[in-house]
């Protein structure tokens, strides 16, 4: 059964690094959609005049990462690589990662497709 695999990912700079691991992973393809949380968007929210100048004022937005991965290990794999570039995901700042498994999934290239290719 086929898994949807997601990761927030904190700080962009990091994006490339995650998905040269996901790749020599084994993880076929990733969508990636900039995104922001609600705290962040909150906090943009603010009227100019209460904003000071800190680092938590200029952050950055957050990057989504989507992958389907064949199963459940292979969900399993995707946390191991990505914590191997991350850190600790428990730890602050860093990200959140999740997987669930896809009772449909239709559209996605077999392997015996892309090996013809």
């Amino acid at each position: 059964m086929n898994y949807m695999a997601l990761f927030i990912l904190d700080d962009p700079s990091l994006l490339e690094d995650v998905l040269k691991a996901w790749t020599k992973g084994g993880i076929r393809g990733a969508t990636v959609i900039e995104s922001t949380g609600l705290y962040r968007l909150t906090r943009k929210l603010i009227p100019m005049r209460y904003l000071y100048t800190s680092r938590e004022a200029s952050e950055k937005e957050n990057v989504t990462l989507i992958a389907i991965v064949d199963d459940q290990a292979m969900a399993e794999k995707c946390l191991q690589l990505t914590e191997s570039v991350i850190g600790d995901l428990n730890q602050p700042n860093t990200g959140i990662f999740t997987a669930w498994p896809l009772s449909l999934v239709k559209g996605l290239p077999s392997h015996e497709i892309e090996k013809d290719a």
